[in-house]
């Protein structure tokens, strides 16, 4: 089912879209059999086999975290003389739901791959997946607010994760702390000159906070409130909630202030990082900071950023909103001045950010050059930078040239189908097994599905959280810690969402399914 939003698409561009585009059985019954046993001549199930945790990894692969009620659930095999059926047991035992098997392909060692769907289950509980030959899965649950939990830890990683206050054990628990690095900082190149650098989040083990990244990091969580302002909400238990504010937003903004502060008030350069200095045997928490030197890439990351916060936080305080522009206009001005803004893909972005917030003609013009490139569509399939900022220009209210916002209509739905026709000739259903490749495809399709809404778009996001929870060759839950097999069990030491762009980038998937 294919939905067009017009009051999502902006301007000129609503004009536009408008004319160029025009195998489960039911519950058992009470008195049926309960799997207690393989059966290896692979029919009726044998009796009374009580759950147990598998030991091995399992060959029926699911989301550990569960499903949402009334969505799309499916279960993926994986072995060799795979069966036809497999079985849906609650943590009592009870046989609630049979289905079949459908056969889909081999991986890359030659096991047989196998799909089972059971959405028609739609009583919220825990349960586990039998088949014969291969045993169980590991426990889930169908709930219809499953994402809620999820989304909010994601989100609160930043709270935590904040630098120069006090962290309190009520809004996170056992990782409170005291207010750490709220003495003044010393510039790595002139020791003797100190600044008030403290805020921001801390971006590693090291307590450092980084300015490039961390504009990177906002930029996707300003992304997930725009294209989904529904799943953003004022109640997730941060300081600020219940302010009226977006949590989301607020949390933004703590970044923000921080980077207001390592902004040169003299030049409008930005300077590069916050370092914690500290022996070993010092309290990191504690330790001195040390500002790195101005970089023209933090600049106008800054830039970028502080257009894009302005614009969003414009309802909310316009006089900050108003600052944060001429911080970004200032920043933008030095880069400009020392870099053909005509020739970086960071420019563009950062020139497509000021015009949505400005519609200065300066700004387009540096849009209309990568418009008339030859280039451009190519690097709007391969550069992050040219495919945001062509995003961000069909979005704007400013004055925009339709031929120009329907050639960007045409790319993305055309980067968008690459993305759909991996996912579905994926054994796993996803387009790639390295997350941050699969977690950027995740936000094209999410963009996407914003414009125009598709049923089939929304489904293959929910697959990739399913895959990264889970439904993978390796059956880790790559996000939480709490189920029974997960990173902590892995090489992935860290974690999805302790790797915060990363977990940035999560959150704007898991927004357009939570929404």
């Amino acid at each position: 089912m294919i939905r067009i939003n017009f009051n999502r698409i902006k301007g000129p561009l609503a004009a536009l879209m408008m004319t160029a585009l025009l195998c489960g059985c039911a519950k058992a019954d009470q008195n049926d059999k309960m799997v207690t046993e393989q059966d290896t001549q692979g029919g009726e199930p044998a009796l009374n086999v009580v759950y147990d945790v598998p030991v091995s990894i399992p060959s029926a692969l699911v989301d550990q975290n569960g499903y949402r009620t009334g969505a799309e659930k499916a279960v993926i095999f994986k072995g060799n003389d795979l069966p036809d059926k497999f079985y849906v047991y609650n943590l009592d035992n009870e046989l609630e739901y049979t289905g079949q098997m459908r056969t889909t392909n081999h991986d890359d060692e030659g096991v047989e791959i196998k799909e089972g769907y059971f959405s028609d289950l739609i009583e919220d509980g825990s349960y586990y997946i039998y088949a014969d030959k291969i045993g169980s899965s590991y426990a889930f649950r169908i709930q219809n607010d499953l994402y809620d939990d999820i989304f909010n830890e994601a989100c609160k990683k930043y709270y935590k994760n904040r630098c120069g206050m006090l962290i309190s054990e009520e809004f996170s628990g056992e990782e409170a702390h005291a207010a750490c690095h709220t003495t003044e900082a010393h510039l790595q190149e002139n020791p003797a000159r100190k600044l008030d650098v403290s805020g921001g989040w801390h971006l590693n083990s090291q307590a450092d906070r980084d300015t490039v990244l961390g504009c990177k990091i906002a930029q996707n969580l300003l992304l997930a409130y725009e294209m989904n302002p529904n799943a953003i909400t004022d109640d997730s238990g941060i300081p600020e909630s219940g302010n009226g504010i977006p949590d989301l937003l607020d949390e933004v903004k703590y970044e923000v202030d921080w980077l207001i502060k390592m902004q040169d008030e003299r030049t409008g350069g930005v300077y590069g990082s916050a370092l914690t200095i500290r022996d070993e045997s010092d309290d990191l928490m504690q330790a001195e900071v040390e500002i790195t030197p101005i970089t023209m890439e933090a600049t106008i990351r800054f830039a970028t950023l502080l257009a894009d916060f302005s614009y969003l936080y414009q309802s909310y305080d316009s006089d900050f909103a108003t600052n944060c522009l001429k911080c970004a206009d200032r920043a933008y001005n030095l880069y400009a001045g020392k870099e053909n803004v005509r020739e970086n893909a960071e420019g563009f972005y950062a020139a497509a950010q000021l015009y949505r917030a400005t519609g200065a003609s300066n700004y387009e013009q540096v849009l209309t050059s990568y418009f008339g490139s030859d280039g451009f569509e190519s690097l709007f399939r391969s550069n992050e930078d040219i495919f945001l900022g062509g995003i961000t220009y069909i979005s704007t209210n400013q004055k925009v040239n339709v031929d120009v916002c329907s050639k960007i209509m045409k790319l993305l739905m055309a980067k968008t189908t690459d993305i759909v026709d991996a996912a579905r000739s994926s054994e796993y259903m996803v387009t790639s097994e390295d997350h941050e490749q699969l977690l950027d495809d995740m936000r094209t399709i999410t963009i996407t599905d914003h414009i125009i809404y598709n049923y089939e778009y929304t489904t293959i996001i929910e697959n990739h959280a399913h895959y990264l929870m889970g439904r993978n060759p390796e059956a880790i839950n790559y996000v939480t810690d709490t189920t029974e097999r997960t990173y902590k069990d892995s090489d992935e030491a860290l974690g999805i969402m302790n790797q915060p762009l990363l977990n940035a980038k999560f959150i704007f998937m898991l927004s357009v399914i939570k929404e």
